[in-house]
């Protein structure tokens, strides 16, 4: 609405100093053809720099009818030359105010596929051991002590993977950056680098009971990620816990300079348009934390190699969205919602998901610090 307002005002107020400015040079019209058009152009584009909206409107009271008929022509000759450039400058703006380049076609077929990776992450949700609860039935339970056995065997989980998450995150962002042909523009890359480099600076897990199925940071003091014990007890895996911390450090990345703005908004256009749910404001950023979440537990499962089906544990990576109860508020798409916007976002998870229906190799984890998810699940 402000940019409406803006736009609105900027081509009445320049109709108005086109008509008195044209009136004034009634009786100059018979200057020099060169120094006419160049005096009339440069007038023009002063004017367009100084709105920063390339748009004109020609006053009906600018058609003076006491014009001798060279001049009426000269005048008009003059207008189209700064109306072509004015166009071809509009033109230029509006690509490159776009960030996220053309995109392919989202299909039926697409849909479709979207719509039985979700049942799947769900499925699975329910016939594996170690998968995460939903956040409907954490918030139905009663608040759980600093040191309950299991929000204990969380926050553990959660200190251990917290350099590994951070390692992802940064990878995600600048994954993305590119995606959405965001990193070769200068300013947005600098905004960027100093995003990841935030990340960095997150160095504690604080479990919190009062913050019960809740993760959240104070951008004031990004060194601190606080989780409720009945997050912690819920999530019950490596992937799992991933995706959180992944979340919470994409909004420490961002920190109150809204460094992460533009991806934001890149990500979310390209959102509304394959789900047709709107996506703005609060909406956007915390579908870009979803979406970096996922991405930092797909790496975490590419280098950690397990028995366990591939699908299982990618699903755990957003299998706390499987919900009874699926509403969604001003700052949240509903948790199913979620789960098809992240998919729809990117096929390829879905694919992997609906997919990958055997067992990956035993073998042994990239890092000797790392654990395999089923035993570290039950830690």
């Amino acid at each position: 609405m402000k940019a409406f307002s803006h736009s609105w005002r900027s081509e009445n107020l320049f109709g108005g100093i086109n008509e008195k400015r044209m009136k004034d040079e009634g009786g100059r019209m018979k200057q020099g053809l060169k120094h006419k058009i160049r005096t009339l152009v440069e007038e023009r584009l002063g004017l367009a720099r100084h709105w920063k909206i390339f748009h004109f409107i020609l006053h009906p009271s600018s058609l003076i009818l006491g014009f001798h008929p060279s001049s009426f022509i000269l005048c008009l000759f003059a207008l189209t030359l700064v109306l072509d450039f004015s166009a071809g400058a509009q033109t230029q703006r509006r690509i490159g105010a776009h960030s996220s380049p053309p995109r392919d076609a989202f299909t039926k077929a697409d849909e479709a596929l979207v719509q039985r990776a979700v049942n799947i992450t769900c499925s699975e949700r329910v016939r594996d051991p170690f998968s995460s609860m939903p956040i409907d039935q954490m918030q139905a339970r009663p608040s759980l002590a600093i040191n309950n056995p299991d929000a204990v065997a969380g926050a553990k989980r959660a200190e251990r993977l917290l350099p590994i998450a951070k390692r992802f995150v940064a990878r995600a962002i600048l994954k993305l950056a590119r995606d959405y042909d965001l990193y070769s523009n200068p300013v947005y890359r600098s905004r960027f680098d100093v995003a990841t480099a935030r990340v960095q600076s997150v160095r504690r897990i604080k479990p919190d009971v009062d913050a019960r199925d809740n993760a959240s940071v104070w951008l004031r003091d990004p060194h601190t990620i606080e989780f409720g014990t009945i997050f912690l007890a819920g999530l019950r895996s490596d992937e799992g816990m991933v995706s959180v911390l992944a979340h919470e450090l994409t909004h420490i990345a961002d920190g109150q300079s809204d460094l992460l703005r533009p991806l934001f908004r890149a990500v979310a256009r390209r959102a509304e348009v394959r789900t047709g749910f709107s996506i703005t404001g609060q909406r956007a950023e915390e579908l870009v934390c979803d979406l970096v979440g996922l991405f930092a537990a797909h790496e975490f499962v590419k280098g950690n190699v397990s028995w366990e089906p591939l699908g299982r544990r990618l699903a755990r990576a957003v299998e706390h969205n499987c919900v009874d109860d699926d509403t969604s508020d001003e700052e949240h798409l509903s948790p199913r919602n979620t789960i098809r916007a992240l998919f729809a976002l990117d096929l390829n998870f879905a694919g992997e998901i609906t997919g990958a229906d055997k067992s990956g190799p035993v073998t042994k984890p990239v890092s000797s610090g790392l654990r395999n998810p089923m035993s570290a699940a039950g830690s």
